[in-house]
């Protein structure tokens, strides 16, 4: 039978493979959904609460399609859970004879290109990354897929990737002496044939982008898409229908322009007659901001005594650049590359420090860090853009998150994606929240603006603590609070003798402070952003969530702050409209991580006393899963004692 109902039920074939496996209402309600989805090639949108296997309640009605599918997700974790684990089960159970293709962005690829051109240039500084490089090679002599994940002995974050893989900037395409062992093309070749495709959000809008500017587009066409961990779909298309460039890039492709130039006879000297002085302006541009890092909008960098000038004369040496190199062009490929991005690069700064104003549409700014800056050119709204390919073709599009309606309305989610017409359904988590969970808000904290305010959190914190026996997270909005925090935790800890080991996040990786924090079985884990979604400890190890304010947007970020004068200007109410359901999604993806298993039990403490004083606290809590609430420590203390 290839009908829903068949495959989800307590007796059907699913059920009796895998163990514990239980259809749940929601699920069934859900699947049943997107399969009308599905054949009707309409818009749906549906929030399902954790725990509701929403998963299996998108690849059923997915795989029993006739048609093509992709499924693009958030994170990494869940790409490859559905590749490596959920559709392989699904397939051998369903006996479906399909083909399914897991395809990631071209930098997860080795180049043969420019490894070689690495290897040949021999002028790596550091001794690791040498080794890192031979390494590498090793890698590309045995390898069949080029997917640099699997590389043992270099991890997938060091710098050296950046010299041995290629961009859609740079890549030599058709023209590439190594194309017909080009392990992004045999990539995007399975992709093409598969039935069934799993990509995430950045490989998913670079492809919108690509057929906007003419290119061949880079995911074959389907019938299905699915985009799961929605919530992050706003951020990710922001960031693709923008533009943005750093400062670390153009001194990449100084240094890539002078390999290049040198492979070609060029005088050294004569090339960095023009590329120093290039190099020095862009660190004399990032040396004008001195310790200062983070987000300003163009007016706040152009106020900075000298940064027009640094700006321009930067662009009159891009220009005497692209001067310099175009009787060169047609020598070779890979300087053809390099041509066209110093052109680009021109093109850009051109627009970014010479627009009159920025108008209703967009928006220039800059992000300094401590080495290099970014400068950005961002829409404020990608609605119209993203309205556009939805209606290019006649297929069936499924949003689904645990977060995206704010007590059920999706309107917020609707406007930033252009999904007015969407159908939308909310279905709640099935565990039992009213009995497991205990929601703690404690009483006579200060203001989450007031300079004392983290030190009231962790006062507060200390006895539920206590009861709680440690297992718990402490997840703060900023990282200022997080580092403040974590000093005053251990402090008390070592004063008091008490033996709960203090995780923070930055000291290890992710996947170690999670895994020694689940065996420790009574760890404290203080973290930020990157924390409050995705992190899935299940059990006893994790049994107090303590959030110490409301994750509001910062109103002085510079796209944030554009973005509320655009809704005002236009007759909205910004915070209603934007800030609002922004923070009610970000404090949902952190109380989630309390309750993730039908037996766990738990005590949510959000310290910020705006949930009770203000009007609008009522609607975010109103959000949360309906748990029992308190202000009273002894409650709070006494609940934890029965977890």
């Amino acid at each position: 039978m290839n009908d829903v109902p068949y495959w989800l039920n307590e007796k059907g074939p699913l059920a009796q493979a895998l163990e514990g496996f239980r259809v749940r209402e929601q699920q069934m309600a859900m699947a049943t959904a997107i399969d009308q989805a599905i054949t009707n090639k309409s818009l749906l949108i549906v929030e399902a609460g954790t725990g509701t296997g929403k998963t299996y309640a998108y690849l059923v009605p997915a795989l029993l399609s006739s048609g093509k599918v992709i499924i693009s997700t958030g994170t990494k974790t869940l790409q490859d859970q559905l590749f490596h684990r959920d559709l392989p089960f699904l397939r051998e159970v369903m006996k479906l004879p399909i083909h399914v293709a897991l395809l990631k962005g071209r930098a997860n690829y080795l180049c043969h290109y420019y490894l070689n051109l690495t290897l040949k240039e021999g002028r790596l500084r550091e001794r690791h990354q040498v080794r890192q490089l031979n390494t590498i090679k090793e890698f590309a002599g045995i390898t069949q897929t080029g997917d640099k994940s699997e590389c043992q002995g270099v991890p997938e974050n060091a710098p050296i990737w950046s010299q041995v893989t290629s961009t859609r900037d740079n890549c030599l395409g058709q023209d590439c002496p190594h194309q017909s062992q080009c392990y992004v093309l045999n990539a995007r070749k399975k992709a093409a044939a598969a039935d069934f495709l799993v990509v995430n959000h950045h490989l998913f809008f670079a492809d919108i982008m690509l057929r906007d500017e003419g290119v061949a587009e880079l995911l074959p066409n389907a019938d299905t898409v699915v985009l799961d961990e929605a919530h992050h779909l706003p951020d990710v298309a922001t960031l693709f229908f923008g533009q943005s460039v750093s400062t670390a890039q153009w001194l990449e492709l100084a240094r890539q322009t002078l390999v290049e130039g040198l492979a070609l006879q060029m005088a050294r000297q004569e090339l960095e007659q023009y590329l120093l002085p290039i190099e020095k302006a862009l660190r004399d541009l990032r040396l004008l901001f001195g310790q200062r890092e983070g987000k300003l909008n163009y007016e706040s960098a152009r106020a900075i005594q000298g940064f027009t000038q640094v700006g321009q004369q930067l662009l009159t040496l891009l220009g005497e650049l692209n001067g310099y190199l175009a009787p060169f062009a047609g020598r070779t490929e890979g300087f053809d590359v390099v041509i066209s991005q110093w052109h680009t690069a021109e093109e850009f700064l051109s627009l970014w420090l010479n627009q009159e104003q920025d108008n209703s549409e967009a928006i220039r700014w800059c992000d300094c860090f401590s080495q290099s800056m970014q400068l950005h050119y961002t829409p404020l709204s990608i609605a119209e853009l993203f309205r556009e390919e939805i209606n290019r073709q006649a297929k069936a599009w499924i949003f689904t998150s645990a977060t995206l309606a704010m007590k059920g309305d999706f309107s917020h989610f609707q406007r930033d994606m252009g999904l007015e017409e969407a159908i939308t359904h909310c279905w709640d988590s099935p565990f039992k929240y009213q009995e497991n969970a205990l929601l703690y808000v404690p009483q006579q904290l200060p203001q989450p603006q007031e300079s004392h305010f983290t030190e009231a959190v962790i006062e507060a914190a200390k006895p539920v603590l206590l009861a709680s026996r440690g297992r718990a997270f402490l997840l703060f909005t900023t990282h200022r609070a997080l580092l403040t925090g974590a000093e005053l935790i251990r402090e008390w800890l070592q004063r008091e003798g008490l033996e709960f080991p203090c995780f923070v996040q930055g000291e290890q990786t992710k996947i170690e402070l999670l895994d020694q924090f689940r065996q420790s079985m009574n760890g404290i884990l203080c973290a930020t952003h990157s924390f409050w979604e995705g992190v899935d400890v299940k059990g006893e190890a994790l049994s107090l969530v303590i959030i110490d304010k409301l994750p509001f947007q910062p109103p002085d970020d510079p796209v944030t702050a554009a973005r509320l004068e655009a809704i005002n200007r236009t007759g909205g109410n910004a915070f209603m409209d934007y800030q609002l359901p922004k923070a009610v999604i970000t404090l949902k993806q952190g109380a989630g991580r309390l309750i993730r298993d039908e037996e766990d039990k738990g005590v949510l403490m959000i310290c910020d006393p705006r949930l009770i004083d203000k009007s609008y606290g009522r609607r975010i809590w109103m959000s949360l899963p309906a748990m029992k609430r308190t202000r009273s420590s002894e409650e709070a203390i006494e609940f934890l004692s029965q977890c």
